[in-house]
């Protein structure tokens, strides 16, 4: 016997009542690319302010601003793609995760200005992906 798998709709495209979830996107592309202008342009500066070391800064830079072109693309689509809107809330949630280690575990020589700022970027974050997580809930279908 042969049995037949019938394929639903898997809704990947977020077109209607997706306001919030736009500019959630788009404002986390924008603060993402601002950070990464920071890292690059400033990283010499950002040393002796927070302690982070260039080796560290440019990369990050660099890997920024990857990711905040990859959001603004994301939420400047007409139809946005679920699966690339869920990436962003995990990789948010991840970026969260990862500060909070990086600050408990003393991995870089952090001032406390650096701790602070980590932390205070970490919190932003995680506003970014609620709200990304919100406006997600609001476009179901």
């Amino acid at each position: 016997m042969a049995s037949t798998i019938e394929a639903r709709p898997a809704h990947s495209t977020i077109k209607g009542r997706s306001s919030l979830l736009r500019f959630a996107l788009k404002l986390d592309a924008l603060a993402t690319g601002g950070l990464a202008v920071l890292a690059l342009t400033a990283g010499p500066l950002l040393v002796e302010l927070l302690g982070t070391p260039l080796t560290v800064l440019w990369p990050t830079g660099l890997f920024l601003v990857c990711y905040a072109a990859a959001i603004w693309v994301t939420g400047t689509r007409p139809s946005i793609n679920r699966t690339a809107a869920w990436g962003a809330v995990v990789l948010n949630l991840l970026w969260v995760v990862a500060s909070v280690v990086l600050v408990v575990v003393g991995w870089l020589p952090l001032t406390v200005l650096g701790i602070t700022f980590v932390v205070a970027q970490a919190i932003a974050v995680l506003l970014f992906a609620d709200l990304q997580l919100v406006g997600l809930r609001r476009a179901r279908p």
